[in-house]
């Protein structure tokens, strides 16, 4: 049932147009999980990430925080009605994520295992934000009417934004488990062979 409604989501959605919030959706996805990580790793590749890694919980914390509150209903109704108040909510964003990637990059081999760990769990957060957008039957934000002709646009616009979210998810953070979870394996079959 719910694979139907969402590929009935998004035959209605691939129609229209993106409204407000899901452009705003694209947007601090690109950022968080597109620019950020990739300016992360080629400074880590030139060896200019600080060796942060031992905050890597309070940087997961941090993003999941930050996310979660900055999309609770009254949060971002504000943010929509405010352009620094938007801005100041794409700088901590972008920030966090900031923080959050260096945490990662900076890992040291042997404490590797914890990197998927924090992708997992940002990953599972972020796509759970993303259903909730897809899936709920009303607005939930009460100013999204605003940047629409008719309600019913702003709740395909919601439904779109879940779906922009739920499409991020694996692109970025699964995509970057695997990867890491992988190295962490071989590492640990290059250490069974050195003996160290």
């Amino acid at each position: 049932m719910c694979r139907v409604r969402t590929l009935s989501l998004l035959g209605q959605q691939s129609a229209g147009a993106m409204g407000h919030l899901s452009s705003h959706m694209l947007t601090h996805l690109l950022v968080m999980n597109a620019l950020v990580p990739i300016a992360v790793y080629a400074l880590a590749r030139r060896g200019l990430v600080p060796r942060i890694w031992r905050i890597w919980p309070w940087a997961t914390t941090a993003q999941l925080v930050l996310l979660w509150g900055w999309h609770s209903p009254a949060a971002l109704t504000a943010a929509m009605h405010d352009a620094p108040l938007m801005l100041l909510m794409q700088l901590s964003l972008a920030a966090a994520a900031a923080l959050f990637w260096m945490s990662i990059a900076s890992m040291p081999e042997r404490e590797s295992w914890r990197a998927p760990l924090a992708l997992l769990i940002t990953g599972k957060l972020f796509c759970l934000l993303g259903a909730l957008l897809v899936f709920a039957p009303n607005l939930l934000f009460s100013g999204a009417h605003r940047f629409a002709s008719h309600a019913t646009g702003s709740l395909a616009d919601q439904h779109m934004a879940g779906m922009i979210m739920l499409v991020a998810c694996p692109l970025s953070y699964v995509t970057a488990g695997i990867v890491l979870a992988s190295r962490w394996f071989f590492s640990l079959e290059d250490r069974g062979r050195t003996g160290v």
